[in-house]
């Protein structure tokens, strides 16, 4: 068909409005420009308050003016906000601000349902999140798991944030500002400062974290770098939380400095003993219930300490796992263990505490310690520690490694073994300390085994060329809560021996008071003599040793002895009888008398036995000079006859 052909298209005409309909426009038109120069925000104050609460089940008011910016994303400025708590919270105000800037989503929010927030910009907000009785935090809105409002950012000026969690005896109190300019397009993080308590100890906080909307996501990392202060305790923890306040899951390094780590009981539950300043760290992370701190390394004193440790809770009492290692360990590190302080002295580190519980234990008479063990730490967890020290530096004590495993178990206190490489020979310990009563009950087994004589008194220029191997073994039980009243309480047996060996000769003319032999190796050369053997033993009552025999035989003497060590007074009370093999003039044959105390000991002749003999040389010598030497000529008895032999009875 043509187009000439087609037929034309016919429009309706318009007809023209009607006078009446003319008015109706022209009133209605008049109304919203009316409507638009005399509206105020302000009317819709009340609404927004409504779809607040509906949003999020909390109450919501609006206490000063309220403007907006229409558009796509809309601009909500308000003044004075409050936002309700939780029910069941004594507090009625969550949530306050001197004035708020919220951008809205409009689409979302219409057609989804869904408020979403791009922006929030905050001038003195006040937030305060608290922990339910049913360990829920009135930050969680409506079903668990389930929200209908979404945050993007947020900046925050001269804000406050208050965390409680009576449950655990916390509060803490913060000052929030954000760290970069308010324009930027993302939540920037936030400067924190300020305290409180944790688990009932005092504390500060500074360092810089996340946004605190990203709290309220408990499935996304949430960045951390801060520092707290706890009396002379230290921490720097920086890393990542998910669920920051019910510390659900983590990664961080954490670094902890301070004084004594015995400070760490009232903050984390981990009972120490009391050690000289330490710095550690490592990695923080947390696994279900075990709390880990793997791969740390530092110092405790002057010892270093690397290794990985974990704490398990939800049982009756915490589990504390420890595997440990020391490349040097500083002996006198580990006097905590044994209720003594660390040596203070020199270059040795140690803190203000333990320097005036040294001065005053350099004043007492008594050497054994007498600190009472905490039965309440000892009952406070269990552990399972294990520790290895690969060198030891114990001036004075030929001490060369450790290798200790520490047990406890409801205050049953195990350390199987607890063992030393000492003077290229080893000690062998099994100790059991029982602290379920309220006085505890100690039972030791020691053995030891091929202890080098030349390296055992490595100071001792007379026995620093000696030859021989010593060992021994002890068995003891005593009571008491220290180690000086465990001690003094002992019963049991010690019995410590030597076989072959050399020594000098020198110790053994003046152990038996030669002095011809004495002077003549002093102003020549000092040369060793063989040892047929040396041997002790002592039964233990009530914490005193008794000597069922003692004896020390060489070739040129033989040193018999009897008598009694208190373990209760520390005091030394034995009698050694030197018996030359050998002629000799000027033996003063007289018992030696081994007395004092462990701190301050005396050796030293039977002066009264001396005093008879050197009157008779007196008399002797008054009427012949060369008949004083009558006195103590010393005629041997030939040849030995094996080990002690019949002087040793």
């Amino acid at each position: 068909m043509s187009q000439a052909t087609r037929p034309r298209r016919r429009f309706p005409r318009l007809r023209p409005l009607s006078r009446t309909s003319t008015i109706v426009l022209g009133v209605v038109a008049a109304l919203v420009v009316v409507l638009l120069l005399l509206f105020e925000w302000n009317w819709l104050r009340r609404p927004i308050e409504r779809v607040v609460q509906w949003q999020t089940g909390r109450s919501f008011h609006i206490g000063g003016d309220l403007d907006v910016d229409l558009g796509r994303v809309t601009t909500i400025r308000a003044d004075a906000l409050t936002f309700g708590n939780a029910a069941w919270s004594k507090v009625p105000t969550m949530a306050s601000a001197d004035r708020a800037e919220l951008s809205v989503e409009v689409l979302s929010l219409v057609l989804r349902r869904e408020t979403r927030i791009p922006a929030i910009r905050l001038q003195k907000p006040r937030l305060r999140l608290e922990m339910g009785p049913d360990g829920t935090g009135n930050w969680v809105f409506g079903e668990p798991g389930e929200s209908r409002i979404r945050y993007r950012a947020l900046w925050i000026e001269d804000g406050r944030l208050s965390y409680l969690d009576p449950g655990s005896k916390t509060g803490i109190e913060l000052q929030l500002d954000s760290a970069e300019s308010r324009r930027g397009a993302e939540s920037p993080p936030v400067d924190v400062k300020g305290g409180g308590h944790w688990t009932g100890s005092r504390f500060t906080l500074a360092g810089r974290v996340e946004s605190p909307l990203a709290l309220r996501d408990t499935d996304k990392p949430y960045r951390i770098n801060l520092r707290a202060t706890a009396g002379p305790t230290r921490a720097h923890a920086r890393g990542t939380l998910l669920d920051p306040f019910r510390l659900r899951d983590f990664d961080l390094r954490l670094m902890l400095t301070g004084q004594d780590l015995e400070d760490l009981y009232p903050l984390i539950g981990v009972a120490t003993p009391p050690t000289p300043p330490y710095r550690l760290d490592g990695r923080f992370t947390r696994d279900g219930d075990s709390w880990r701190y793997d791969d740390f390394t530092g110092t405790v004193g002057d010892s270093d300490l690397s290794g990985s440790a974990s704490i398990t809770v939800g049982r009756d009492r915490p589990l504390l796992k420890a595997d440990l290692v020391s490349k040097r360990l500083d002996f006198d590190d580990l006097a905590g263990f044994v209720g003594a302080p660390p040596e203070t002295g020199g270059t040795e580190t140690s803190n203000p505490e333990q320097k005036a519980q040294s001065a005053k234990r350099a004043a007492e008479a008594r050497l054994l310690p007498d600190t009472p063990y905490d039965l309440t730490k000892l009952r406070a967890m269990d552990a399972d520690v294990r520790w290895k020290a690969q060198r030891i530096n114990a001036p004075g004590l030929p001490i060369d490694n450790m290798d200790a495993h520490l047990l406890l178990d409801a205050g049953l206190l195990r350390l199987e073994p607890l063992n030393f490489g000492v003077a290229q020979g080893n000690v062998r310990s099994t100790i059991r300390m029982d602290a379920r009563a309220d006085t505890i009950r100690t039972d030791a087994r020691i053995a030891a085994r091929g202890l080098d004589l030349g390296k055992l008194f490595p100071d001792v220029q007379l026995t620093r060329d000696a030859i021989g191997r010593i060992g021994g073994d002890i068995a003891i039980s005593g009571t008491g809560n220290s180690i000086a009243q465990i001690l003094g309480s002992a019963d049991g047996d010690i019995a410590l021996g030597m076989g072959r060996g050399r020594i000098s000769n020198l110790l053994m003319e003046l152990a038996g008071l030669d002095i011809a032999e004495s002077l003549k190796f002093l102003v020549t050369k000092d040369r060793t003599v063989p040892i047929r053997c040396a041997f002790g033993d002592f039964a233990v009552k009530d914490g005193t040793m008794q000597a069922r025999a003692l004896a020390f035989d060489s070739t040129d003497t033989i040193i018999v002895g009897k008598g009694t060590i208190s373990l209760k007074d520390e005091t030394l009370d034995l009698e050694l009888r030197p018996r030359p093999k050998d002629r000799s003039i000027l033996a003063l044959r007289s018992p030696l008398v081994v007395g004092g105390t462990f701190k301050d000991p005396s050796f030293r002749p039977d002066f009264k036995r001396l005093g008879l003999r050197g009157a008779t040389a007196l008399v002797l010598g008054s009427i012949a000079p060369p008949a004083a030497l009558l006195a103590t000529l010393e005629v041997g008895p030939g040849e030995d006859s094996g080990c002690g032999g019949q002087y040793a009875e």
